[in-house]
């Protein structure tokens, strides 16, 4: 197996193209006078044009249709975070636990799915705001998620293809790098899925814990 470590290139790339949309957003924000985050509408309800009054911010041009594509991001955050869980069942797959053993069986055979249909819900989501909100500093937060997010998914089709050694590492050392440039992006729901994925890191503790206190049958016993 190799042991060049050449392949972490792509993944600083991605990286630092991340890195810059975020410096870029954080410039954007402070020139638009807001600073980071959701900002109110300027004016006040005096100065809402005659006719516009009770509809949603933006006219309500994308109200139903912005909210499915909202909640559709907000599902890939949590799909992630699943595909994600397999981490804690890597090296479970012999645990005395028989729930533990059967998890991880489950999240092996479905991570790559998972992790496919992350980057599939997260580029329909990305595409419908770059359309219909592209001036939106936000998206700069988007598009450098969805660059780690494409790096991950790249070193994930390759690792059984490229023999080295390094190829884990990196996916998973993007994977964690992902965090805290969504939380950035979509603020709650990712504290939610973090919570989620560590509470089912703590259940496969506690049921590995369980089992190891069951006492096993002495040979001959009846």
């Amino acid at each position: 197996m190799k042991t060049k470590k050449t392949v972490w290139i792509p993944a600083m790339i991605a990286v630092a193209v991340a890195a810059l949309l975020v410096l870029y957003y954080y410039y954007m924000s402070s020139v638009s006078g807001g600073g980071p985050g959701p900002r109110p509408p300027e004016g006040g309800v005096g100065n809402v044009p005659a006719g516009q009054m009770g509809r949603p911010p933006g006219g309500g041009r994308h109200g139903g249709n912005g909210e499915i594509f909202k909640t559709l991001g907000t599902i890939s955050v949590f799909v992630g975070a699943a595909a994600f869980s397999w981490f804690w069942f890597k090296k479970k797959l012999r645990s005395p636990s028989m729930l533990v053993r059967k998890g991880g069986k489950l999240l092996h055979a479905m991570h790559k799915l998972l992790g496919w249909a992350t980057l599939i819900l997260v580029a329909v989501h990305g595409v419908y705001f770059l359309v219909t909100k592209l001036q939106d500093s936000k998206t700069y937060t988007g598009l450098a998620c969805f660059a780690i997010l494409l790096a991950i998914a790249g070193y994930g089709f390759f690792i059984n293809k490229v023999r080295n050694k390094w190829m884990r590492t990196v996916h998973r050392s993007l994977g964690l790098l992902w965090v805290p440039v969504l939380l950035l992006h979509a603020g709650s729901s990712v504290i939610m899925a973090v919570i989620a994925s560590i509470a089912v890191g703590v259940l496969v503790w506690m049921l590995e814990k369980m089992a190891g206190k069951t006492p096993k049958p002495v040979p001959g016993d009846r």
